[in-house]
This record gives C-alpha cells, structure tokens and sequence, in this order.
C-alpha cells in the first residue's frame, strides 16, 4: 500500500476518476454510433460496455468526494468507507453489464443475426480503428489508474484500474469477432460479444469479492499481523499478544490489540507499556488511523 496523504491524494484520486469519464464518453460514442453504422454487434456490446462506464464514474466520483469530508460526531473515523461503497458500486455495476452484454450476444447467436458481412468496407475498417484506439486509450488509463490506486490505497480507483484492465481483454475480443465477419464466419461477431461479457463478469466478481473483504474482514491479513507483532514484541513488557484484529477505513487501518504483561506492574507502568505500543504502530505501519490497547496481567 503506497502512501500520499491529505489534498494531494484526493487530487490524485479525482484526476483518475475525471480521466476514465471523460475517455468513457469519447467511447462509449465512437463505439454505439460505428457499431450501429457498421452492424457490428461485438463492437456495440463493448460500446453498451463503455456506456454503463460513464454511469457509475459519475457515481464513484460522488463517492470519492463524499469519502474525502473529515471525520465528525457521527463518523469519528472519517468517511474513507465511502471508498470501498464506491469500488461496490463498479463490481455492481460491470456484473449488470456482463448480464446484458450475454444475454443480447447468445440471442443474436441463437438467431444467426449479423450484418457485418453487409457493411461498407470503409466502415468494416473503422470499427476495427474504434477497437485498436481504444485499446491504447485503455492500457493508458490502466497504467495510469493501478499507479494511482497503489499510491493511494483507494479501493475505488484499484477498481476503476480493474475495469480499465478488463476493458483491454474485451477489445481484443471485439477484434476476433470483427475479424471472423471479413472472412465469413457468422457466429464470430456475436460469440465474441457473449466473450466479452464473460470477461467483464469476472472482473465484476472480482472486484465485489476483493471490496467485501475490506468491508467486513476484521482480521489481519497473515504479513500484517506479522508485522504488528514483530513491532508489540519489541516494546519492553510485553509478555503475550493474545487478541489481534484490524479492520479498514478505506486506505486506512485500525488495530484493537490486548497483550499481558507482568501483573506485579503498577496501573502507569502499564500504561506506559501500552501508549509504547500504541506510538510505535503508528509510526513504522503506514496508513495507521487509530491503535486500541487493552493490557491485563499474563498468565504464566
């Protein structure tokens, strides 16, 4: 998990999500208007694609900006959560889409609808150039966005960084099934579109998969708590971790720790074993918000 802090990253996190929508619009037009011109049903599938992108930038963008208010009598950890409801929103999303895309691309298939063979040569050229062009735009974006959600930690854009990736795979597939209409295999066109959903579905379950967990996981992950005990153990007094859990705030962590230490120590000895531990996870882990420290005399 990287590090950039206060306005700097929430510029970061609102260029990424700005740069997507803006790319979104551009193409989910290209690819609509040439898909219909041409009668290419994989190259409209991915435009349908491109369309439902531009629905939810708009909604993670209000989710990043509601995530960015600081903390208040009813959030006292900060609204960072708004992240991870964000990424949510994109895995809903894509799965929706996917839904769509696969149903439309099986009945095609089903029907042995397709006009691609129809099409003027001229457009049977551009909507392979939408394809490639949006293959570039895309592995920009994708660079662009998983640098930032690494810098960050902001679920939302990791997520967006996801669909940028996903949306590369489904353009290739768009390219297959373009190309099987040129030389006269109908079922390429639609076959790729159910191809392409496909793809976009495992993101989405991706996505929801990895965003539940940071919603509802409570306990660390095996290198974290590692991690926590290598730096609890090297406070002096310290006996036994014997509770250890931590939980998210968007990019950010809470630990709850209990140790035991020595029963023969005063109520400030101990206190001052557990302010040690509380100071040092702060600072050698990044990203930690808060640190909670019960102690209680070891048992032997």
């Amino acid at each position: 998990m990287g590090s950039k802090s206060g306005s700097g990253r929430e510029l970061l996190v609102q260029r990424v999500v700005n740069a997507g929508l803006l790319s979104n619009v551009l193409l989910s037009l290209m690819k609509v208007t040439i898909g219909i011109a041409a009668g290419s049903r994989a190259l409209l599938a991915d435009g349908i694609n491109s369309t439902s992108d531009v629905a939810y930038y708009v909604l993670v963008k209000i989710f990043t900006r509601l995530a960015s208010k600081p903390a208040d009598a009813e959030h006292p950890y900060g609204h960072q959560q708004m992240e991870t409801v964000g990424a949510l929103t994109v895995g809903a999303f894509v799965i929706t889409t996917a839904a769509a895309i696969f149903w439309d691309s099986v009945n095609t298939t089903y029907l042995l609808i397709t006009q691609e063979n129809g099409a003027e040569p001229g457009l049977q050229h551009l909507t392979l150039g939408v394809v490639f062009f949006s293959i570039i735009l895309k592995a920009i974006l994708y660079l662009y966005s998983s640098k930032a959600g690494k810098l960050t930690g902001n679920a939302a854009v990791t997520a967006l960084a996801y669909d940028h990736r996903n949306d590369i795979f489904a353009s290739i597939g768009v390219a297959i099934g373009i190309g099987s209409g040129w030389i006269g295999l109908p079922w390429g066109d639609p076959l790729a579109g159910a191809a392409v959903a496909v793809i976009i579905a495992k993101t989405g379950i991706k996505i929801i998969r990895e965003s539940s967990a940071e919603l509802m996981d409570t306990i660390p992950g095996e290198e974290l708590e590692k991690q926590v005990k290598k730096i609890v153990f090297d406070v002096k007094g310290v006996k036994v971790v014997e509770e250890l859990s931590a939980h998210r705030y968007g990019p950010y962590l809470v630990i709850n720790i209990i140790v035991g230490i020595d029963g023969s120590l005063s109520v400030r000895e101990g206190d001052e074993i557990a302010t040690d531990i509380e100071r040092r996870l702060n600072s050698e882990i990044e990203l930690v918000k808060r640190v909670y420290v019960h102690y209680h005399p070891a048992e032997i």
